[in-house]
């Protein structure tokens, strides 16, 4: 039975951590003690060092030789379980984009900041290793194969807009450059495709910015940056929350589209505030004015009746076909073929401008000639699954490459093995190293937790009913889920509740940082992290009630 000093012990554990969130909202929205830029900054320190130290500091202090198999198997079971009837549905219907936002609801709790200190407090210290033992999977598992599903949506979105219809099927090898970390669409990308006598297709990625001085583009138009033409509005990289680009200075920007990453931010202070895509818990830059060639911005309305210009990649021909309603622009390229932002050739008759292809579904090609009225549409094919799977990889790993997080991951589990192997302790200099700023990281983790609520428009941005479901999905779906699978393991007793506490914990941060970045629903996740911490005590506290009767 629950008693009236386990509920204090249970306050004075999270009490503490919302009000470091709360005092992060006011010193943003009511104080103004911090600026936008200031922000980003203190949410950069968080997430290079507070975070990554925190986890080394508890995974390296988990003894791995005493993991709890029962419970890993019950979590492990439980994600298997959705992510197989998300797939099942997903294969009949379609729906990629869907099954990769569900997952990411239902599943991934914020087990590390929240997750730790809460179920230390409800049901004791034994809690703290399983919570770690979570982590770690998350970290190593989970979180790369929701890597990998991003990294699989956005290359099939670069192969339909810059290889349509049955082209793709002769693609044999992908080549990319260095300098090119991700396919998420926050960088410009550019193709360029060599054909072999066997009709063999390989294709180049590099990033269009590198070798702008040598491009056709560089000769045709100046390169000397100036001051936007845009009213009261300042050109930034793509870094720029999207959420501002609806609510820019006098009006709507004609360009900006939902999740495809333009970079606008408004001039004026209250218009300018917000968190770039991946400054929370990833290592990416700080929003910076941008460094593209600016040019003339006249006003562009694609509508369904515009007619769009796309070239084919390999037979140099150009179509003219109608875009999809999420088909923003297009480009006219002798030779290469540009994502996001490069213009080489770019027709007058559409008009100039910079934009992101992040989130645009294939579009219909027309056949014939120009002026032709009968729109057929080609079905897309894709290149075989091992050129997919090798294009994949290759970007995962840059990917995880660039994350603080896998390093101390990897890093903190291999000094658990070794110490707890040999009985080897950290040498105190490390040791207390380590904790002057793990001791810390906690504390900063919400206090960035509550910038990010402030500086966003809206608390519910996807809007109450889709806010409902999501609440719905993480709060009662993925506790009764979780149940489910842990009575099929074999949990019993504290065990099993700990198990369905934890899957009722607000969701985790770093599947928002991922939506954010490559354009899937982020008011979804964004509502998941911001909503859901607010909703997320009250419900922890009604299951431990309910659980201890």
């Amino acid at each position: 039975m629950i008693g009236a000093n386990d509920f204090y012990k249970v306050m004075c554990a999270m009490v503490p951590l919302y009000f470091a969130m709360v005092v992060a909202y006011g010193s943003v929205k009511w104080w103004k003690i911090f600026s936008p830029e200031q922000c980003s900054g203190i949410n950069r320190f968080v997430a290079l060092f507070a975070v990554p130290v925190l986890s080394f500091h508890f995974i390296s202090q988990n003894n791995p030789y005493q993991m709890d198999t029962k419970f890993i198997l019950a979590d492990t079971l439980s994600k298997i379980l959705v992510l197989a009837l998300l797939s099942f549905w997903a294969i009949c219907k379609g729906q990629l984009d869907w099954l990769i936002t569900l997952f990411s609801v239902s599943t991934l709790p914020n087990t590390l900041v929240m997750g730790i200190p809460l179920l230390n407090a409800m049901y004791g210290d034994f809690t703290q290793s399983l919570m770690v033992q979570l982590v770690v999977l998350q970290c190593i598992i989970w979180y790369t194969l929701l890597l990998f599903l991003f990294e699989y949506r956005a290359a099939t979105i670069l192969i339909k807009n810059q290889f349509p219809g049955n082209v793709a099927a002769a693609i044999t090898k992908f080549e990319i450059d260095n300098d090119v970390i991700s396919l998420d669409g926050r960088s410009p990308l550019c193709t360029e495709s060599e054909v072999d006598g066997n009709g063999r297709i390989q294709v180049r990625i590099r990033r269009s910015t590198s070798s702008a001085a040598e491009s056709a583009f560089s000769s045709s138009i100046g390169i000397t940056p100036r001051a936007s033409n845009l009213s009261n509005a300042e050109i930034f990289s793509v870094h720029t929350p999207l959420q501002e680009f609806h609510h820019i200075a006098n009006g709507d920007i004609p360009f900006g589209y939902g999740d495809l990453g333009v970079g606008f931010r408004a001039a004026s202070p209250q218009l300018s505030g917000g968190y770039a895509s991946s400054d929370a818990y990833s290592l990416q830059p700080t929003p910076r004015a941008s460094n593209f060639n600016e040019m003339d911005m006249t006003t562009v309305t694609t509508t369904g009746n515009t007619p769009m210009w796309v070239m084919s990649p390999v037979a140099g021909k150009v179509f003219r076909g109608q875009p999809s309603p999420s088909s923003k622009t297009a480009w006219e390229s002798p030779g290469k073929t540009c994502l996001n932002g490069e213009r080489q050739g770019y027709r007058d008759d559409v008009g100039e401008k910079e934009i992101s292809f992040r989130d645009i579904s294939n579009f219909p090609v027309q056949g014939g000639g120009a002026d032709s009225e009968n729109t057929n549409i080609i079905k897309q094919e894709m290149p075989s699954a091992l050129v997919m799977l090798r294009l994949i990889t290759v970007m995962v790993g840059r990917k995880l490459s660039r994350n603080p997080n896998t390093y101390s991951s990897i890093l903190g589990l291999l000094w658990s093995l070794i110490s707890f192997k040999w009985n080897v302790g950290m040498p105190s200099l490390v040791k207390y190293s380590v904790k002057i700023i793990s001791d810390a990281g906690l504390g900063m983790a919400m206090f960035s937790l509550g910038l990010f609520m402030a500086l966003q428009p809206r608390i519910i941005a996807c809007g109450t009913k889709m806010a409902g479901i999501g609440m719905g999905i993480r709060f009662i779906s993925g506790p009764l889920v979780m149940s489910a699978a842990s009575i099929v393991i074999g949990l019993k007793g504290v065990r099993l509740h700990t198990a369905i506490v934890q899957a009722a914990l607000p969701q985790g941060i770093v599947p928002f940082v991922f939506a954010r970045e490559y354009g899937l629903h982020s008011d979804i996740l964004s509502t998941g992290v911001i909503f859901g911490m607010l909703v997320s005590l009250p419900v922890t506290l009604l299951y431990y009630i309910l659980l201890g009767l």
